[in-house]
């Protein structure tokens, strides 16, 4: 055994060393589920990085040190403060901002979000159910992505005016109905953030054939 370590020792090294890459530098992330349709798919694996913000003693949350503040409209990866699952949504509101949604519709410091029709299509449930879609523009404060709607899933949005607390964060899924976001899990809090996804790895339509979709690959998320 001794002798089999000594003739391996180079390869375990190298598999100590990734993981503290991946904790502390660069992460790849899978999207497992549809809640940031249609901008990330299932399917879709994308680059995180973890020195976006902050550095981080690796394999833990301890801050060492603030590198960068968390923009409005980053994608961001994090740990749910609810159950410890890592989740990926977009960044909606600062530490300061006064935010609320009503009628699916967000407002922001007071002044609501702009809204432009895109198209409408239908959307494919984890059960196999489909629904209509409705894809949206929606700027705010500067920022503008598409999102999505499923009038038809029938599920509460909406929430009262608060003000975000310092250190801590309003995320929501681009696929407005059908993410498990803060409205679910409560605000985030800066030392749970784990990095900002940046670009598309690689893609392959895993609720489908599996087959690769190469006019993913490498695109950039903002």
């Amino acid at each position: 055994m001794k002798t089999w370590l000594q003739e391996n020792k180079g390869f375990f090294l190298f598999i100590f060393l990734l993981g503290i890459f991946r904790t502390a530098v660069a992460d790849w992330n899978p999207i497992p589920s549809g809640s940031m349709r249609p901008n990330l798919l299932e399917g879709d694996v994308v680059f995180v990085n973890r020195l976006a913000y902050d550095i981080k003693l690796p394999l833990t949350d301890v801050v060492l040190a603030h590198l960068n503040d968390p923009k409005r409209g980053d994608i961001v990866t994090f740990t749910s403060p609810a159950d410890g699952k890592r989740l990926i949504k977009r960044l909606i509101a600062l530490p300061g901002d006064r935010v609320e949604m009503r009628n699916k519709q967000l407002f922001i410091n007071g002044k609501r979000a702009e809204y432009e029709l895109q198209t409408l299509t239908t959307e494919t449930l984890s059960q196999g159910n489909s629904l209509p879609a409705v894809r949206v523009s929606e700027k705010v404060a500067g920022k503008q992505r598409v999102i999505q709607w499923l009038p038809d899933l029938h599920r509460a949005t909406d929430f009262a005016p608060m003000v975000v607390p310092a250190d801590s964060f309003l995320m929501l899924g681009d696929n407005r109905d059908n993410s498990v976001d803060s409205r679910y899990i409560g605000l985030v809090p800066r030392n749970v953030l784990i990095g900002r996804a940046e670009r598309i790895l690689v893609s392959a339509a895993i609720l489908d054939d599996w087959s690769l979709r190469t006019d993913r690959i490498g695109q950039s998320l903002y």
